[in-house]
C-alpha cells in the first residue's frame, strides 16, 4: 500500500470521527469553535507557565507534571461531554438554550483561566477584560436559572 493511500485513510478516519463528534455536540458552529480555541489556549498557556516559568498552581514545585497535564486534558474532555449532554437536552426539549448556556459558561471559565495563566507569566492585562469575562460567566449562570 502506498504512503499516500495510508495517509488518505488516516485523514479520512479523523474527518469522520471529528465530524461525528461535532455533530453530537450540536454542530461545528462559532460557539463551539470559540470554546475549542479557548480550551486550547488555556492548555497551552498552562503548559508554558509550568515549563518555562515554573509557576504552576497545579504542582507543589510549580514545574510541569505529566499527571497534572493528563488531568487537564481529562477535564477538557469532560467539558466537551457536558456540551454533548447540553446539545442532547436541547434535542429532547426542542430548544437551543441549554447547549448555548453550557458553552458560554465554560468559555468564560477558560477565559478566566487564560488570564490567570498570563498573570502567572507576568503579563498584565486591562481589568475590563477580566470584568467582561466574569460578566459573561454570570450571564451564562443566570441564563441557565431563568430559562428552566
Amino acid at each position: 500500500m502506498k504512503f499516500t493511500t495510508v495517509k488518505n485513510i488516516v485523514f479520512g478516519a479523523f474527518a469522520v470521527i471529528g465530524g461525528t463528534l461535532a455533530d453530537a455536540m450540536g454542530g461545528w458552529d462559532t460557539a463551539l469553535r470559540v470554546l475549542i480555541c479557548a480550551m486550547s489556549a488555556d492548555y497551552i498557556t498552562g503548559l508554558l507557565v509550568a515549563l518555562i516559568w515554573h509557576n504552576s498552581s497545579k504542582t507543589d514545585t510549580g514545574a510541569a507534571s505529566s499527571a497534572a497535564g493528563f488531568k487537564g486534558l481529562v477535564k477538557k474532555c469532560a467539558i466537551l461531554i457536558f456540551v454533548w449532554f447540553g446539545a442532547s437536552l436541547d434535542l429532547l426539549i426542542g430548544g437551543t438554550w441549554v447547549r448555548s448556556a453550557v458553552i458560554l459558561f465554560f468559555t468564560a471559565n477558560e477565559g478566566l483561566s487564560i488570564l490567570e495563566n498570563m498573570g502567572a507569566m507576568g503579563i498584565e492585562y486591562p481589568e475590563p477584560i477580566r470584568e467582561a469575562l466574569e460578566a459573561l460567566k454570570k450571564e451564562a449562570k443566570d441564563k441557565g436559572k431563568h430559562e428552566k
